[in-house]
């Protein structure tokens, strides 16, 4: 795997601007070329003087008197000019110094910046992968911290009913006798504990046959049936604000919570079964709720009837069943209206 290679240096654009102002060319007249002017003129002015007054003499200059005279005119003036062109180097030398220093400077400063959201960028993906770990943790701490029922006393959640146990015949009695209006629901083989769950997440999508198996299998029990048709009320009302059960991610609680919850008790420490955080579908929700009276009645209904089933399922279930069944949609949809209209309080 081929690593990532590191984001060029980008400088702030002041300092960019800064550097670039020092770098530009300076006028071609300075403040010493001004005065290398001045100088020559005044010497010209003091040489022209200087030849203008002085006595004529008796044959004329010679070649080198002429020479030597021309060159002490010229020579200070020479030297003058060399003075500016010497003293303007300096200052463009300092001025490209300081701009290489600025530039230095703003290179460094973009660096650090660079570092400082690389390693927070780092620091946000290990936040995110404790988080991860911690979830998990909790999972497995939900799944054995609690009372759980011995394997080789309690029967599979295919098999064991999910609501109601089976009813025991009388001492003596081969098989229990039937009135003769025994509805036909109760000739039914109860619904399977595997399979109210699986009914209580509904299918995942037109492929899922055990989802849509247990779908109707849970249907035929009059308890459950109440139940899902609420919660698919429910779901297709929270769905037209775009609120969908697969995109929350509530905190989970104990099964004891729950057990405790299931046998009427309330309070503070019941606030933790509110695991659903997220903010815009609560707020959301709320809203639905103070200005939609169909939802509110279908929410009311479906608090209602969850309270109920669940007083029955708890029973008869373990704490790994109770924490699977905290993880189906219907559940998080109980968890979600629960925390607006303050049931867990």
């Amino acid at each position: 795997m081929s690593e990532a290679k590191p984001d060029p240096i980008q400088p702030d654009d002041a300092a960019l601007s800064g550097v670039r102002s020092r770098l530009q060319p300076e006028a071609r007249f300075g403040r010493s070329e001004v005065v290398a002017i001045v100088l020559s003129l005044l010497w010209l002015a003091l040489v022209g003087g200087f030849w203008a007054l002085m006595p004529a003499t008796e044959g004329g200059m010679t070649a080198l008197s002429a020479t030597m005279s021309l060159v002490a005119a010229v020579l200070p003036i020479v030297m003058i000019w060399v003075a500016a062109v010497t003293a303007r180097t300096a200052r463009e030398m300092r001025a490209e110094a300081q701009a290489l220093k600025s530039s230095v400077e703003a290179m460094r400063s973009a660096w650090i910046n660079q570092s400082h959201a690389r390693s927070g960028q780092i620091v946000e993906k290990k936040l995110d992968e404790i988080a991860a770990a911690a979830r998990q943790t909790e999972t497995a701490i939900v799944t054995f911290t609690s009372r759980r029922d011995s394997l080789s006393t309690q029967p599979s959640a295919d098999r064991k009913a999910a609501l109601s146990a089976p009813r025991q015949a009388a001492p003596g009695e081969d098989q229990p006798a039937l009135a003769l209006g025994t509805p036909a629901e109760a000739l039914a083989e109860p619904v399977s504990v595997a399979d109210f769950i699986r009914a209580l997440n509904f299918p995942d999508n037109a492929e899922d046959r055990e989802g849509f198996r247990a779908l109707r299998r849970a249907l035929e029990d009059r308890t459950m049936a109440k139940l899902i048709r609420a919660a698919q009320d429910v779901l297709n009302l929270l769905a037209q604000d775009g609120i969908y059960m697969d995109d929350l991610r509530p905190d989970r609680a104990r099964p004891e919570l729950w057990r405790r919850f299931a046998r009427g008790e309330r309070g503070r420490e019941m606030a933790a079964l509110a695991g659903v955080r997220d903010r815009s579908s609560l707020a959301l929700t709320a809203g639905r709720m103070r200005n939609d009276t169909i939802f509110r009645d279908a929410a009311h209904h479906f608090l209602r009837q969850f309270d109920r089933t669940l007083t029955e399922f708890e029973k008869n279930a373990s704490d790994q069943e109770v924490a699977e069944m905290a993880e189906t949609r219907t559940a998080r949809a109980f968890m979600l209206l629960g925390r607006v209209t303050g049931t867990f309080d």
